[in-house]
């Protein structure tokens, strides 16, 4: 099976292989530019405290609980970061254009390993940052790409079959997850505040969520349809193994085609970093070109050795991931190995039907008034209400993102903490992470956090105010705080 006698998956080939790289690129570039300041040497997580902790507990439980980092070896400084994403960037960049695809398939095979334990390398230590599921997938994605070859001969079709596995698990566990989780998903209403309450709303968000309820009713049944029922066309042209027939091939692209209008809505109304372009760029393994002849023909032996047994081993591998969509307690972005190689999927199992933001305020008054008190802004979470969202996936703000969460969790977290004495310090890294600093670089005297809920805006009210937002104020989280208190623990 390491070939269809009648199908080219050239067209296959080159997107997944660029196009992962593209991601790979977009992860290390967000890497660089925010790891420092959030999990760095002075971060809000700092990475090296996180490495000590990880190899006490190793040490006294006798077990690895580290996944692989080249920083369990190496011990981690931003300057090493910096080399770290720096050569992923370069190997990414050649991978896009071609370049090492255009060698012997070892070629773009080590690039992509490189990047893949380069990748992980990172994830493993991000700790919160780093706890999306388009990480891990990112990682799957980069681990696969690795095994398509290169120009010299046609794709392995058993990488091609792992790449339909991967997909069929992002989003039929996806379905499964939202099938099981919150009600809203049963009733069809999940959609009717997903718009508005999304970690980070886009430009198009607004105008999504003020559509007619029907709509919405509509969207949710969309959904159902593609991740529970498309999905699963996704292997028809598995019959291209024993008919020259082109039914197959196209039923498995008209699957695919679906799932990428689907993505592309929710590219259009969100910004859920490079999630659904991945999930794009999975789907066009289904793009398989019926042609005369037998492709595999001229494959090397010990290619076809090597990309058989990755096939069996990942086989043997995905029993958990397999049993776990069939699971009445079905795991989300979940990892069943150390290599995080055939990972559980999903999202959004419940949906949030109000937004609440938590808004950090600063002053330089000794004793302010509430019109002494300036808001810092945040480039993607909502704050100022007149502002349109903005557009960032597939680029991902990951301290933006953790915002969001906040509320949901009931309790303030070690790196907002920290995240506060930071800016009472005015230090100039996590000021970079922000949109806008009030205070210019100043240090503020004090700093609070003012709890709001937030709602879209109508028709009528923006016509009238020229806000995208509503917000009402519901009380002082944090009251003001000098740095000697944070700094003293009160």
């Amino acid at each position: 099976m390491n070939g269809f006698a009648a199908v080219d998956f050239e067209v296959a080939r080159q997107v997944l292989q660029r196009g992962i790289a593209v991601l790979f690129l977009i992860g290390f570039i967000s890497t660089l530019n925010q790891f420092r300041p959030l999990a760095g040497e002075h971060g809000l997580l700092p990475a090296p405290g996180f490495l000590r902790r990880a190899r006490r507990i190793e040490a006294a439980s006798g077990r690895k609980i580290l996944r692989p980092t080249v920083f369990r070896w190496i011990r981690y400084t931003d300057r090493r970061l910096v080399i770290l994403c720096t050569t992923g960037i370069v190997l990414a960049a050649l991978l896009v254009t071609g370049l090492p695809q255009a060698g012997p398939p070892w070629v773009p095979m080590l690039c992509f390993l490189a990047l893949w334990a380069g990748y992980m390398s990172v994830t493993s230590i991000g700790q919160t940052f780093y706890g999306f599921g388009w990480e891990m997938l990112l990682c799957e994605a980069g681990f696969l790409a690795a095994f398509l070859g290169s120009a010299s001969q046609p794709p392995p079709t058993v990488i091609i079959v792992l790449f339909w596995w991967l997909l069929f698990r992002l989003e039929f566990g996806a379905g499964m997850i939202k099938i099981r989780g919150g009600r809203e998903w049963r009733d069809l209403t999940a959609l009717m505040y997903h718009h508005e309450t999304q970690p980070m709303p886009g430009p198009f968000s607004r105008t999504a969520h003020l559509l007619p309820r029907w709509f919405h009713r509509g969207e949710v049944i969309g959904n159902h349809i593609t991740q529970l029922g498309v999905t699963w066309l996704l292997f028809v042209p598995v019959l291209s193994l024993v008919t020259d027939a082109a039914w197959p091939l196209l039923v498995g692209a008209g699957a695919a085609a679906v799932m990428v209008l689907t993505q592309l809505w929710l590219v259009l109304t969100g910004n859920f970093a490079w999630l659904n372009w991945a999930t794009i760029v999975l789907a066009f393994s289904a793009a398989g070109i019926p042609h005369s002849g037998t492709p595999d023909a001229t494959l090397p032996v010990w290619w076809t050795v090597l990309t058989t047994v990755v096939f069996v081993g990942y086989v043997v591998a995905s029993w958990p991931a397999a049993r776990n969509l069939a699971a009445k307690n079905q795991v989300m972005n979940g990892a069943f190995n150390r290599l995080q190689l055939a990972n559980a999927y999903g999202a959004f199992g419940t949906v949030t039907k109000t937004r609440t933001e938590y808004v950090i305020e600063g002053t330089t008054a000794a004793d302010p008034g509430e019109d002494d008190w300036r808001e810092y802004g945040f480039k993607g979470k909502p704050g100022d209400v007149s502002r349109r969202p903005r557009q960032f996936a597939p680029y991902h703000l990951r301290l933006d993102w953790m915002m969001w969460f906040l509320p949901l969790g009931g309790r303030l977290d070690s790196w907002f903490v920290v995240l506060l004495r930071r800016l009472l310090a005015a230090d100039a890294p996590t000021l970079k992470l922000l949109d806008s600093d009030p205070f210019d670089g100043a240090p503020p005297r004090l700093v609070r956090v003012v709890s709001y809920r937030y709602r879209f805006a109508d028709r009528a009210q923006f016509r009238a105010t020229g806000q995208r937002w509503i917000r009402d104020r519901r009380y002082v989280l944090v009251p003001g705080l000098a740095a000697e208190d944070l700094d003293t623990g009160r």
